[in-house]
């Protein structure tokens, strides 16, 4: 089908006296000065548009900035023949106050990142819209009537399609790295999932079931980014994540997402707010009554102590962890949170360990984390890893490279940045010993492995 010209911007583009090559470096200088760097717009992008093409957000909203200044009066979207709704720079980061607030929010998310939106891609992490995520969270009341009176009805096989995917591709996730799979996911709920938020027609009781479906789902997506290192878009999934769970007022499913919150946060050395975060996941736990979380929770703020270097308190919450996970009931659980654990709590304390510096405690724990479910191979490859840098710290150096060689081969198989992120910290443990015969030959397996 032939596009019609864009006249209106041909127009404007004369008035202002812009040569198409200017005007396409003014909107990528002020795309960094906006927050959207990488944007790579030349003169052949300017007559593409003149052509009938309509630029990608946020292009259009950067374009009436430009011929505004450049004129001397207000230009809108319109004035540029290009009347769409504009895409905000900090789509994502808000948890919104109403439930249809938040339906357009994040499905309009979930389209933004199937078009691959570079302000997505490039965006970092913001402490500040976590913070108030969680705060929004404690604070807003339960949601009242979480309803739709679309088109279709929605019932409860929609509900249980979108629960069967998710475990489905979590299960993926787990075995073959994020890497692989996460494009399927975002795909999933753009398509499938959007349009029975949208136009759906259902009451409360279901209303809340599929906001909870959509917000687990909504957390697996923004996991997968975090397992990427995209760190700014996972945190805007978790943070709808979190907004979607408010409206199914599930406080087990919002505690799990704060927790995976302050995961991300000890992850990328913020533990300070790591720290506000898992204390909310603990409150959201105790009032669901859920000891799995609550021991979660406990955990992760003890990994913020240690990532602080507070030995005491970290000492002090990981004695909380054990109480909780000592009198929990996995019978009466989510089942999602099966994963949680004597393995994956070990893994955790092995965790807190290392950092503290702790070798003989890294490797005891590390060891049992290892008695783990098969199908978690990255799990498998990060407990490795611990027990490599744990022997390091014990200075048992053979032992450490055996191990590290079996990490090492597990990452291999992955698609998953923070695999490489902890091959990587192993390799810069075993940096100091690069001339000792067990590391030479650990470095001549990896090159062979790299070749196959």
């Amino acid at each position: 089908m032939e596009r019609e010209p864009n006249r209106l911007l041909q127009h404007l583009i004369a008035e202002a006296g812009f040569s198409h090559k200017g005007l396409a470096r003014r909107l990528n200088e002020l795309g960094v000065a906006r927050g959207a760097p990488g944007l790579k717009y030349d003169h052949s992008s300017v007559l593409r548009w003149i052509g009938g093409q309509r630029p990608r957000d946020p292009v259009p909203c950067l374009l009436t900035e430009i011929f505004a200044l450049r004129l001397g009066r207000p230009v809108s979207a319109e004035d540029l023949g290009m009347p769409a709704v504009i895409t905000p720079l900090d789509l994502g980061q808000e948890f919104t106050h109403t439930w249809q607030e938040g339906i357009a929010t994040v499905t309009a998310l979930w389209r933004a990142d199937v078009e691959r939106r570079r302000f997505l891609i490039d965006s970092t992490f913001a402490i500040g819209a976590g913070s108030v995520g969680a705060v929004r969270w404690l604070t807003s009341p339960a949601e009242g009537r979480p309803s739709g009176i679309g088109s279709r009805r929605v019932g409860r096989a929609d509900v249980a399609a979108i629960h069967e995917v998710t475990r489905s591709f979590g299960e993926l996730d787990n075995r073959f790295g994020s890497g692989r799979v996460r494009s399927s996911v975002v795909k999933y709920l753009d398509t499938a999932v959007s349009p029975l938020l949208k136009n759906g027609a259902y009451g409360q009781s279901t209303g809340r079931q599929l906001a909870s479906a959509a917000a687990e789902l909504t957390r697996l997506a923004g996991w997968m980014a975090y397992d990427m290192e995209q760190h700014g878009l996972a945190q805007r999934y978790l943070i709808q994540a979190l907004r979607l769970a408010r409206g199914a007022d599930d406080q087990t499913l919002g505690g799990e997402i704060l927790a995976g919150m302050a995961h991300q946060a000890i992850y990328i050395g913020q533990p300070a707010h790591a720290l506000d975060l898992a204390r909310a996941a603990q409150m959201a736990a105790r009032k669901a009554g859920v000891r799995t979380l609550l021991a979660s929770a406990h955990v992760l703020e003890a990994h913020a102590h240690a990532g602080l270097g507070d030995g005491r308190s970290c000492g002090a919450s990981l004695h909380e962890a054990e109480r909780a996970f000592d009198v929990r009931r996995p019978d009466d659980e989510p089942k999602w949170l099966s994963y949680f654990d004597e393995a994956y709590l070990s893994a955790k304390f092995a965790h807190c360990f290392r950092d503290l510096g702790e070798g003989e405690r890294v490797v005891r724990q590390a060891r049992r984390s290892l008695d783990m479910d098969a199908r978690y191979v990255r799990g498998r490859m990060f407990n490795l890893s611990l027990l490599a840098a744990g022997l390091l710290q014990c200075g048992e150096l053979e032992e450490a490279c055996t191990a590290a060689a079996d990490a090492l081969a597990l990452g291999g198989e992955l698609q998953s940045a923070r695999s490489r992120s902890y091959a990587a910290d192993l390799r810069r443990r075993l940096e100091p010993y690069k001339h000792e015969r067990p590391v030479m030959a650990l470095r001549e397996r990896a090159r062979q492995l790299s070749a196959v």
